[in-house]
């Protein structure tokens, strides 16, 4: 049998290729063929079937520890984002005094200052790219003006902003490891995908960048 991928003879893409994360939950679903499986292991005997109902039990604890397992990596994202609006809002009152700063900026600043919009329904996601704009205005008010950039306590809230972010994108990291590893079980059949689909559950979307992000990734930068 020829190999599959082969690297000597590659199908090659000049122009790149730019990938997106899909936004589309899929759900868990098992047809006639598990419940046949199911009724024949009781058929079988009773310890088959007294087996595969522990099975069960275990996938559905395994369940239920992963979504609070996802509930604490969630929340260690938005402690984070909290921790960055509150240094952005110091850094935004010291270049407040020394400048006329942007009051949309203050104003989005204090919106964000708990990490949650008015609308419970908005995702971390969004919060994220909301305090990202916020992070790159006050980065174009010190650029702006040079002098600044020398002020210690700006300087230092700036350096704690570089380090809130970098600690963000690990927290998402994590965040994103647990959701992978929901969204693989819920299809590992038998016993926890027959469970996930019982509980009508789906795959959840993972942590993307926005369209803002991207695009100045492609920027140049030296």
């Amino acid at each position: 049998m020829a190999n599959q991928l082969d690297e000597l003879n590659p199908e090659v893409r000049e122009e790149g290729l730019e990938t997106n994360v899909i936004i589309k939950k899929i759900p868990a679903e098992v047809g006639t063929g598990s419940m046949v499986f199911e009724v024949l292991l009781w058929v079988l005997g009773i310890i088959p079937g007294v087996i595969f109902l522990f099975m069960k039990i275990n996938a559905q604890k395994h369940f239920d520890q992963l979504q609070q397992k996802i509930q604490r990596n969630a929340s260690q994202i938005d402690n984070y984002l909290e921790q960055r609006v509150m240094v952005l809002q110091n850094c935004a009152r010291l270049l407040d005094k020394a400048i006329d700063l942007d009051k949309s900026t203050l104003e989005n600043i204090a919106k964000y200052r708990s990490g949650h919009q008015d609308d419970a329904d908005v995702s971390l996601n969004e919060i994220s790219k909301q305090v990202e704009t916020i992070s790159r205005d006050i980065n174009v008010a010190v650029e702006n003006y040079p002098d600044l950039q020398a002020h210690r306590e700006i300087a230092d809230a700036m350096q704690q902003n570089m380090y809130l972010q970098r600690e963000i994108t690990a927290a998402r990291e994590l965040y994103n490891d647990t959701i992978n590893e929901w969204n693989k079980d819920i299809f590992s059949w038998p016993t926890k995908k027959i469970v996930a689909a019982k509980n009508g559950y789906t795959t959840r979307i993972p942590f993307v960048a926005s369209k803002e992000i991207k695009e100045k990734a492609k920027s140049v930068f030296f």
